[in-house]
């Protein structure tokens, strides 16, 4: 079975047997790519970026505004993708996960 989808300016087209596996598709591709705005500046002007250094992918929604990032981790499993909306600590962070480098402090805001 195959079912489009609109999730913000994009159409997603996922497949899958069951149900169940086009409901599990379509919600890790929303979790993926439903994000619209800047959280922190509010701006539409997103971006996809893969950056590579030392030989590791790493996968990020970037402001081109203000520059604030959204990373995305990777499922062990599965390939899948997910925002990174908490701390190494299991805090959750400001700005829905948007964080922002300060040379000043030399850390992420």
């Amino acid at each position: 079975m195959k079912v489009t989808k609109r999730v913000g300016d994009l159409t997603i087209e996922v497949e899958g047997e069951t149900q169940k596996d086009v409901f599990k598709a379509l919600a890790g591709a929303e979790e993926v790519f439903a994000e619209q705005i800047c959280g922190k500046c509010g701006s539409t002007n997103i971006r996809c970026i893969v950056r590579i250094n030392d030989g590791n992918e790493f996968y990020e929604m970037r402001c081109m505004d203000c520059g604030a990032r959204l990373a995305f981790g990777s499922h062990k499993k599965g390939g899948g993708m997910f925002p990174k909306r908490k701390d190494a600590d299991g805090n959750y962070l400001p700005n829905n996960g948007w964080q922002k480098w300060n040379p000043k402090t030399k850390s992420l805001e």
